[in-house]
């Protein structure tokens, strides 16, 4: 596809070009984006957690979609799905454990794509952090594995308006053995009302090719994700370090309307404090890219040390803090595993 070649070209020989990027506001408040829905209370990719994390105030929720081997799209973080499901514990799927190679990297277990839908309804979500999350742990075995139509419903029976901001996870992959993404995604967005860059819904990956390819199917938002190491899966002479630089940024505004970086790209930190901030959300914000970076949990692990409330690593830290250093920085939206301290902050920074 020559929009596919177009895109990689742009990132390894960025064009010049003299078109005025859209603009960014500086006045819209921040987005508070459910990571998974709300995964430090509930099992990840479930409809219960997801509606928990509306409840609570999430701006948009985020599902990472595979495929099932007929075609349906549902929500796991991974096609793999032991981390967060009960299959390895049920006989009748014992002969579907396999090693596959995703992205380069070998990975055994059971897959999406080895199940059908009515064999996925059977399976049951589990917690995939259950020493750290132990409370979200309680409910596994309780809620089913989401089909994106059932998100969709979801989200659309809200008292207000709530936005999806779906993942297509591994989609080169996925797309070489026979289940593209892209196209059956779009044309379900679509029979659902989603189509046009004013519609609560945005499209992201980590690969590059794919999201070229959506921004010629269709109007709505794309998200260029960027990791805070490698090389995205479809382009791996590309470094995503080079994605931040001026000339990165250049290549990922000709196709994509965000960038979804590592935090610790906007705002580096060590193991005991926050470092100072990098010149990424300025770049990103002259080329006209939204600056949505993830991901921000509530947990002492996941906090610098002097952010860490006494209690051991399942205790909630100073969560708030960390979030409210983010948003002086100008991000127009973050991922969140917990919702009510991202409220606070953004509603603290309104004050």
């Amino acid at each position: 596809m020559r929009w596919v070649w177009l895109a990689l070209m742009a990132i390894l020989v960025p064009a010049c070009t003299t078109a005025a990027p859209p603009a960014v506001s500086d006045t819209a408040p921040a987005l508070i984006i459910a990571h998974r829905g709300a995964s430090a209370e509930l099992p990840e990719h479930t409809l219960e957690a997801y509606q928990r994390a509306i409840d609570q105030g999430a701006d948009y929720i985020e599902p990472d979609l595979v495929m099932t081997r007929d075609g349906v799209f549902i929500a796991r973080h991974e096609n793999e799905l032991s981390d967060t499901t009960d299959v390895a514990d049920r006989a009748e799927f014992a002969d579907r454990r396999t090693t596959k190679t995703i992205d380069g990297r070998s990975v055994t277990g059971w897959f999406a794509e080895d199940f059908t839908l009515a064999e996925i309804r059977t399976l049951r979500a589990r917690e995939r952090l259950p020493r750290i999350r132990p409370g979200s742990a309680r409910f596994d075995g309780q809620y089913a594995v989401p089909t994106l139509a059932e998100i969709i419903a979801l989200v659309q029976r809200q008292d207000r308006t709530v936005g999806l901001i779906p993942e297509i996870k591994h989609p080169t992959y996925s797309a070489s053995v026979g289940l593209p993404m892209e196209e059956a995604l779009v044309r379900q967005l679509a029979e659902a009302g989603y189509d046009s860059a004013d519609d609560p819904v945005m499209i992201q990956s980590f690969e590059i090719a794919p999201l070229a390819e959506l921004d010629v199917l269709t109007d709505l938002r794309l998200v260029q994700l960027i990791a805070g190491r490698g090389s995205p899966a479809d382009a791996p002479g590309t470094s995503y370090a080079h994605m931040t630089t001026p000339a990165g940024l250049d290549a990922i505004a000709a196709y994509a309307d965000a960038i979804g970086p590592d935090k610790f790209l906007v705002l580096p930190r060590d193991a005991h404090s926050l470092g100072e901030p990098t010149d990424l959300v300025a770049n990103a914000h002259e080329r006209g890219l939204l600056v949505i970076p993830y991901t921000f949990r509530p947990e002492n692990p996941f906090l610098p040390d002097d952010m860490h409330i006494e209690g051991g690593e399942t205790v909630h830290g100073a969560a708030e803090e960390e979030i409210a250093a983010y948003l002086a920085l100008g991000i127009d939206g973050l991922f969140t595993d917990h919702i009510p301290p991202a409220i606070a902050a953004r509603n603290a920074q309104a004050e």
